[in-house]
């Protein structure tokens, strides 16, 4: 009887402490948010005019190549060299273009991505102070959630308002 008592008694704050812990799959989540399209349609606008600039540059220069193709073989050695050195230039252009263009679009879609994410984190904060949880985690990311594990799922949502 005194071993019940004592273990009762050890296990007793335990249980009064017991931590409400809830998940969410953040991921699910993120790509419900109708900011997300919205930041989509923009990155797709971007990505087309950089796609525009690129394809007007390689026309360009696939026109010089081929007259330079063409004329190569009348044409004086220094003015075939001039022509060769524009035609390096400007594939070196295409290059760089090609590479400022991506981090261009990257850094813009994280910008742009940022409030997103600070909007979902803080409705799933919101929720969870709300609810009494001591920790929301991301199921995206858990091995195992028991049967009985409470999903913040529709809450959240219910907190973006989103249906």
């Amino acid at each position: 009887m005194k071993k019940l008592l004592f273990t009762l008694a050890l296990l007793l704050p335990m249980m009064l402490s017991a931590q409400k812990i809830g998940h969410i799959n953040t991921q699910e989540l993120f790509a419900a948010m109708p900011e997300v399209a919205r930041v989509r349609a923009q990155m797709d606008t971007i990505q087309s005019q950089y796609e525009t600039t690129l394809l007007s540059m390689q026309e360009e220069f696939q026109r010089k190549y081929q007259d330079y193709q063409q004329n190569a073989a009348t044409m004086p050695d220094a003015v075939k060299s001039i022509r060769e050195q524009e035609l390096q230039e400007m594939q070196q252009r295409i290059q760089t273009f090609l590479q400022t263009a991506e981090q261009d679009i990257q850094k813009k879609q994280q910008e742009l991505l940022v409030p997103v994410h600070e909007k979902m984190t803080k409705a799933i904060q919101t929720v969870g102070a709300k609810q009494g949880f001591t920790y929301v985690f991301d199921s995206a990311a858990m091995v195992y959630i028991a049967p009985d594990a409470t999903n913040l799922m529709s809450e959240v949502k219910k907190e973006l308002k989103i249906q």
